[in-house]
């Protein structure tokens, strides 16, 4: 006889999304304000207002909290590089790189501080990631940039480390949100967004003028 058809999948109701969702925000917020080994299970199941033991029913672990958090973080943080256009003008699609990457910092702080967190502790739950897909993409697009460079269609630079500049300077905001924002003071501090955003159009426009 056939082998009995496999039993059918119990659906996600709708209080379990509920909870799954309150949960992975709890989590981001402890995760990115107290590192990983910093956080608790009791700090993530208070801020999600649940008891612990429904907790462990969604997650067993504080670590598969943590590699959920950053796996749907990871897609966000990646959006930005693969909207890069091969087709496109130069400039224009590295300056909108740039400010994507500002947007980001400045939309999601938490993500920002958690990502730098994990990465200081050596990325324990992300080196496969790292070595593999944000590797993989960020090599793509650095040999677009350089064949850009080639073309004398923007001055000749390393691409790799214009990548690595665009990271440093614009995740900044958000990783250092408190020093940049007490040594601007309490007025040109209180967004320091915008201005962030001319000065990094300008220092990029030059860096990136072909020569002649």
């Amino acid at each position: 006889p056939p082998p009995p058809p496999p039993p059918p999948r119990r659906r996600t109701t709708r209080i379990q999304k509920r909870n799954t969702e309150a949960i992975l925000e709890a989590a981001l917020e402890v995760f990115s304000t107290h590192g990983f080994r910093g956080a608790t299970l009791d700090q993530i199941a208070d801020h999600a207002g649940l008891s612990k033991p429904n907790l462990l029913y969604y997650f067993p672990s504080k670590e598969a909290m943590h590699v959920a958090v950053l796996t749907r973080l990871l897609s966000t943080w990646l959006d930005p590089l693969r909207a890069m256009d091969p087709s496109g003008d130069p400039q224009a699609e590295i300056m909108a790189y740039v400010r994507r990457k500002l947007e980001l910092s400045r939309d999601f702080p938490r993500e920002s501080r958690l990502f730098a967190n994990e990465i200081l502790q050596g990325a324990p739950r992300l080196t496969e990631v790292i070595g593999g897909e944000l590797k993989a993409l960020v090599d793509e697009k650095a040999e677009v940039i350089r064949g850009w460079s080639a073309q004398g269609r923007i001055a000749p630079v390393h691409p790799h480390h214009l990548i690595f500049s665009v990271w440093a300077l614009t995740q900044h905001y958000a990783d250092f949100d408190m020093q940049v924002r007490s040594v601007l003071g309490p007025v040109e501090g209180q967004d320091p967004y915008p201005e962030a955003g001319r000065f990094l159009d300008h220092l990029y426009q030059r860096l990136l003028a072909p020569k002649g």
